[in-house]
């Protein structure tokens, strides 16, 4: 079984979880698989609010609504992927570029399903390059402290997020306190986000494995 099957395989085990209501779909290519899956049951829902224009554009092809954040109430559900997760479920997110939305819908939401395929479960975050989003005049400056955590940043060229702004992936991290960790980087002046999701990590995981979907909660 190749990676991508193992990433339908935990993308379908997700749809269990949709009872209906509004629900906040994520980014990448496991999400991807999960929004092919949500367009076959979408009469059962009121409607998406996306995390990115590419997932906005794919729900829209499945003709699935997609909401503005600020009409909605909140989420009973956010559905999304990631590069790590370690067994307390905090992950590291933003590979795609997409984590300040990402992280905005995830607050917003009640339960937060972690989709991917079982190489992502690590023990210790951080081999996966964690990305910050930076406001594009505070990059350098920010690029300095990070190295003061003990991080090596490199700047995503030519990449500009759906915000307008930078992201540094940061090398060398082994990440032992996640929620330490995201607090000290979101403190930093020019810091938009980092994709360290700790203060609010996932409430379930799925992975695809070879011998199937496999359910972790914390």
């Amino acid at each position: 079984m190749n990676q991508d099957e193992m990433k339908k395989l935990a993308a379908k085990a997700a749809i269990k979880y949709v009872e209906g209501g509004i629900i906040g779909v994520g980014t990448g290519s496991t999400v991807n698989h999960f929004i092919d899956f949500l367009a076959k049951i979408k009469h059962k829902i009121e409607g998406t609010v996306s995390s990115s224009e590419a997932s906005t554009e794919r729900l829209k092809s499945h003709g699935i609504e997609v909401m503005d954040l600020n009409s909605v109430g909140g989420m009973e559900l956010y559905v999304d992927g990631a590069d790590e997760s370690n067994n307390n479920l905090q992950l590291i997110k933003g590979g795609g570029g997409a984590l300040t939305r990402e992280k905005i819908v995830a607050a917003a939401s009640k339960r937060f399903i972690c989709i991917a395929d079982g190489s992502k479960l690590v023990d210790v975050l951080g081999e996966f390059p964690l990305p910050v989003e930076v406001i594009p005049m505070a990059r350098s400056y920010v690029a300095r402290e990070l190295v003061k955590l003990g991080g090596t940043p490199v700047w995503r060229e030519g990449v500009v997020t759906d915000n307008g702004n930078h992201i540094l992936d940061v090398r060398g991290l082994a990440i032992m306190e996640p929620i330490k960790m995201e607090r000290a980087i979101n403190d930093i002046a020019g810091v938009v986000t980092v994709g360290l999701f700790a203060l609010r990590g996932a409430d379930v995981l799925i992975l695809g494995t070879e011998e199937g979907a496999k359910t972790i909660k914390p």
